[in-house]
């Protein structure tokens, strides 16, 4: 939506609540919190599209109004950290879809290579995955318990390491964007590649759904966002070598503040993904029924924060609704 739409489309509202704010009208709480909410939703939205400009600063100072008459004599809100997650964020990312896809296709083409070069080379698997690994494996499978290695640590301990590790491969993801993107588009191809030939070495044994439905009850959420910290990269590269109409230091500071916001929304999902991966993983014995459930609500949960989500907030900006 242009700006002049936008302005059009809302400046009645905008200026009766001004108009209420100035005279200290007395209106409901109720009716004062609603109004607040749609001030701020359109400020977010304004500093989403259109950043600096006069509208958006009408609003963050009309908002900053608002803000000090509901919130007089009492404490910071608490609820900044939920508004971000359920509001601001989801808003914001719209306009990142483009890159979100990318990222997603670039790693789905990867995690493709993979497989075909595993089918077509004995040696690669333990190229990528390293003799130990694959030897461990082996044995497991020997033993008839294929997937043993999710078992290996205490419950505790395998959290931590992993919602660690899944973190630094995340900002990884994002701080490598700062080489226009190449150094993203490398971790993608990294961990893609040893996805598709760790799940055609299942293959090759036998053993494609019994490894599937154990490593995705985690690895819905752990690699959808690796491919979102991915995005966030996409976005430092593309700051760089399309800064648009700003100087190319000033959309690269931009991409940096995007890309982090995009990486700090990953933070609850990698701990979720490393819930599910030191307490829930572990159950082989788990019936299928219940591990394609909680695969099918991650992935649902994934579909609706990153791509649903964004497009309805949008939608209710646009089109009014």
């Amino acid at each position: 939506m242009r700006e002049a739409a936008f302005v059009k489309q809302n400046k009645d509202k905008w200026l009766k609540f001004e108009s209420l704010l100035k005279n200290n009208t007395h209106i409901s709480p109720d009716e004062l919190s609603a109004s607040y909410v749609e001030i701020t939703d359109h400020l977010s939205y304004a500093n989403t599209f259109y950043r600096g400009s006069n509208t958006a600063k009408y609003l963050n100072d009309l908002a900053s109004q608002a803000h000090r008459k509901i919130y007089k004599n009492k404490k910071e809100s608490k609820n900044k950290f939920i508004l971000f997650y359920t509001k601001e964020f989801p808003l914001f990312f719209y306009q990142y879809q483009k890159q979100l896809l990318f990222s997603f296709i670039v790693f789905a083409l990867f995690a493709i290579i993979g497989a075909y070069s595993a089918a077509n080379d004995d040696s690669f698997v333990r190229a990528v995955l390293g003799d130990a690994y694959v030897n461990s494996t082996l044995n497991n499978i020997e033993n008839n318990d294929p997937m043993a290695v999710y078992k290996q640590a205490s419950e505790t301990d395998m959290f931590l390491g992993i919602t660690i590790n899944n973190i630094r491969v995340g900002l990884m993801a994002f701080t490598f964007g700062v080489l226009a993107g190449l150094g993203t588009l490398v971790v993608i191809m990294q961990n893609a590649i040893m996805l598709g030939s760790f799940q055609y070495f299942f293959y090759d044994k036998g053993l494609l759904w019994a490894s599937a439905r154990t490593i995705w009850i985690h690895g819905t959420i752990e690699i959808s966002v690796i491919i979102i910290a991915a995005c966030a990269g996409l976005v430092v590269g593309r700051s760089i070598l399309f800064p648009k109409t700003y100087s190319r230091l000033q959309s690269f500071v931009t991409g940096i503040k995007d890309g982090l916001k995009i990486v700090i929304s990953t933070v609850p999902f990698f701990i979720i993904a490393g819930f599910l991966e030191g307490f829930v993983t572990r159950h082989t014995e788990m019936p299928d029924i219940l591990a394609i459930l909680i695969i099918t609500l991650s992935l649902i949960l994934i579909l609706w924060y990153y791509v649903v989500l964004p497009h309805r907030l949008h939608k209710k900006f646009v089109d009014g609704k």
